[in-house]
């Protein structure tokens, strides 16, 4: 019997049933900290360096942009593992094993997460497990499930913790924070935005303590589905506050400026960024908190890069020691997925449909202001080099000039910038082939292996990572990863 001859009673039954089947879904409750206590007086954010004392600083950010971010930014960690260099002591080192951190936002925050988790396990799954695989159709299959719609009606409950149990199943197998925790390699912090203020949370310690929140118990997959909640195509993540109840204290190093009447100018984004924390710390006025794509806040992955560096220089500047006071160098692989398809919609006179030109405006923004945060970073290597370059110039006594102190605290790290982007491709049809790519979670297998060579052939060919290998005394043993040699 076909479902048009069913009777409408019988068909109302069996919706009904299904329903009741599916049950009410109850979201995860986040624990809060008993007791909040400050274990170091100098960490804010990963300022802290988890590889101990050493002279260089590598940082990878992880931008978003679907399967493609975490395509390309797979294909970065596969091509650093492959560089070895030997350093001046004559040891030879995985470039991989000298990251100290890795940010990522909405798609880049998966690879972040799984690589933080799995370490060297992933180079041998996550092209099954996660790249190559259709989880958007899988998602959507779920999404239309009738065993799952009550659960989806439920309170506090949504598409994107449908998301967070699979990809639970297919990557993550019920990890949390604390297992990261107990791994030795890099800082992890990804990020998502909270829709009602727009302010970035770091799915790190410090921010969660501002929350009085405890992360070690938060799931990786929620953190993961938070991150890539794209705003009207999947739903928030909803997390308790309870701000305000643990005893939190900002750390003594940050109260250095909070509490003087004239901070010195490169504090400014740091107290920006202390301001939002503050918004978060109060259960009173938000008991809830709703995540949506970190994207919507930092695309780049970069802007708490530049508030620890900053902060580093404005401690510097006040006469203060900093967990990064012996670093040489910065190296900052910008991992910039964001793409530029491009349309026919200028040669006609009919304009875009709504659907099309909200989501449209919803990525202007955030693609074509994302490289804003490169030039900043460029803008505080050129300071802090100028400030050297006046140090070394004149001569001068601290004591008899204090207006010229914050030259003899001038840092002394170099920063270099290597572009891992799109634009940056020599290759016109492969940029054109990139670029044209949707922010999906599912790519072809053809895609995902052209994303990951793309990577390896941009940092091979960077300029600034050439110089980072040339001023390091190190270089390059072994052949460069297939299918990523770099043109003359």
């Amino acid at each position: 019997m076909t479902l048009l001859r069913t009777p409408v009673s019988l068909v109302v039954v069996v919706v009904a049933s299904l329903l009741l089947l599916g049950g009410c879904a109850t979201r995860t409750i986040n624990p809060p900290l008993s007791r909040y206590e400050e274990t170091s007086t100098d960490q804010f954010e990963g300022l802290e360096m988890k590889r101990g004392a050493h002279q260089d600083l590598v940082i990878l950010a992880f931008s978003g942009g679907g399967m493609r971010a975490a395509a390309f930014s797979y294909g970065v960690l596969e091509t650093l593992r492959r560089i070895e260099l030997v350093t001046r002591e004559g040891r030879t080192v995985r470039l991989l094993d000298q990251v100290d951190l890795i940010t990522g936002v909405s798609g880049g925050s998966f690879t972040a997460l799984a690589y933080g988790l799995y370490g060297d396990k992933l180079f041998a799954e996550y092209e099954q497990r996660f790249l190559k695989r259709n989880v958007q159709g899988e998602l959507v299959g779920r999404i239309l499930n009738p065993l799952n719609w009550s659960a989806l009606l439920s309170t506090g409950w949504g598409r994107s913790e449908l998301a967070a149990n699979l990809y639970d199943e297919i990557l993550f197998n019920g990890a949390t924070f604390a297992d990261l925790e107990r791994l030795a390699g890099p800082t992890i912090a990804v990020s998502a935005t909270e829709l009602a203020s727009g302010s970035r949370v770091v799915f790190i310690p410090q921010n969660f303590d501002v929350m009085c929140a405890d992360l070690r118990t938060f799931r990786l997959a929620r953190a993961a589905a938070a991150s890539s909640a794209v705003p009207v195509v999947l739903s928030p993540i909803t997390i308790n506050n309870y701000g305000g109840t643990c005893g939190y204290r900002e750390p003594a190093w940050l109260r250095l400026f909070t509490d003087s009447a004239k901070p010195p100018r490169p504090a400014g984004r740091i107290l920006k960024r202390v301001q939002e924390l503050r918004e978060l710390d109060d259960a009173v006025e938000d008991r809830y908190f709703h995540l949506v794509d970190g994207g919507i806040s930092d695309n780049l992955g970069l802007r708490g890069v530049l508030d620890h560096l900053e902060t580093f220089e404005a401690l510097r500047a006040a006469g203060r020691p900093t967990p990064l006071d012996y670093i040489r160098r910065i190296i900052v692989f910008v991992v910039n997925s964001v793409s530029l398809p491009s349309t026919s919609w200028n040669m006609s006179e009919e304009s875009p449909s709504t659907l099309t030109s909200l989501t449209k405006a919803a990525g202007v923004p955030i693609d074509r202001y994302a490289s804003e945060s490169v030039e900043l970073l460029k803008d505080i290597d050129a300071r802090w080099a100028a400030q050297r370059e006046i140090r070394d110039s004149i001569a001068f006594a601290k004591d008899k000039d204090p207006k010229l102190a914050y030259l003899v605290n001038a840092p002394n790290a170099d920063i270099y910038t290597i572009d891992v982007s799109f634009e940056a491709l020599k290759d016109k049809s492969e940029r054109d082939f990139l670029n044209q790519l949707p922010t999906s979670f599912v790519l072809s297998a053809e895609a995902v292996d052209r994303l990951r060579a793309a990577a390896a052939r941009l940092i091979l060919e960077s300029p600034d990572f050439r110089q980072v290998l040339k001023d390091t005394g190190a270089h390059i043993v072994g052949p460069p990863p297939s299918g990523a040699q770099p043109t003359n």
